[in-house]
């Protein structure tokens, strides 16, 4: 029987590198989510509290059904939907197209609908906890409504939101675990692999879970320094 030491190794006897590109893949899958789930949050925030009701209404559907259904099923719904839509689509002009979705852009999508429709409540908290007055005064000394948005708004919106958007930052890391369903070789199928070819499995998971843990705590030194930042600018201000 192989050694711990044996396993956990770089090389062809080992399952080091394997778990290491396992967590290149989780990595790259939630850093690329992120800026994705942030700008349609915000979008779907300002459609909240929009004083168009059609808008106020879409934005609140688009909650309701990305909250509502579990994050795995919007996942399935996503690669297995798209696929099958993008197909008959094909198929229009060539009845022998196969047409294979990609799992990453897949899991991107289907995470970032989920991450967005929670983060657009966090901000529109955020819009909420921000005096209307801060807007009159922008208005007053002539900035326009884009202006008044960006140089006095949004500086205020970053810092409110920013420990609601921190905890969704965590969950979504956890979240790109549910990628292994459908076939993405991310940190947990990559320790599922190994602990069915190996029988060693509470060795493998728990060093998957070691792995979580480490990329929380450095996300965590990440999220206080950027708060720092934030704080000394707005004390510059």
């Amino acid at each position: 029987m192989q050694s711990v030491w044996t396993l956990l190794s770089w090389g062809p006897e080992g399952w080091l590198d394997d778990i290491a590109y396992g967590v290149f893949i989780t990595v790259s899958l939630a850093a690329a989510t992120l800026p994705v789930g942030l700008v349609i949050g915000f979008l779907v925030a300002l459609a909240k509290q929009s004083d168009e009701p059609s808008l106020r209404l879409a934005g609140n559907i688009y909650t309701t059904i990305f909250r509502g259904l579990p994050e795995l099923l919007t996942l399935f719904i996503i690669f297995y939907g798209a696929q099958i839509g993008i197909q008959q689509v094909m198929r229009l002009y060539d009845p022998t197209a196969a047409v294979e979705v990609n799992a990453f852009v897949s899991g991107m999508i289907a995470l970032g609908v989920v991450f967005s429709s929670y983060a657009s409540e966090v901000f529109l908290s955020a819009f909420r906890a921000i005096p209307k007055g801060q807007y009159e005064g922008g208005y007053s000394v002539g900035l326009s409504g884009w202006q008044t948005m960006r140089l006095v708004v949004l500086p205020q919106l970053i810092r409110i939101s920013l420990p609601g958007l921190a905890n969704l930052w965590l969950i979504l890391l956890k979240d790109t675990a549910l990628v292994s369903a459908i076939g993405l070789t991310d940190i947990l199928r990559q320790a599922g692999v190994a602990a069915r070819v190996t029988k060693h499995a509470f060795l493998f998971f728990g060093v998957a879970a070691l792995i979580y843990l480490l990329l929380a705590i450095i996300s965590s030194f990440g999220i206080n320094a950027i708060e720092r930042a934030v704080s000394r600018q707005q004390v510059q201000r």
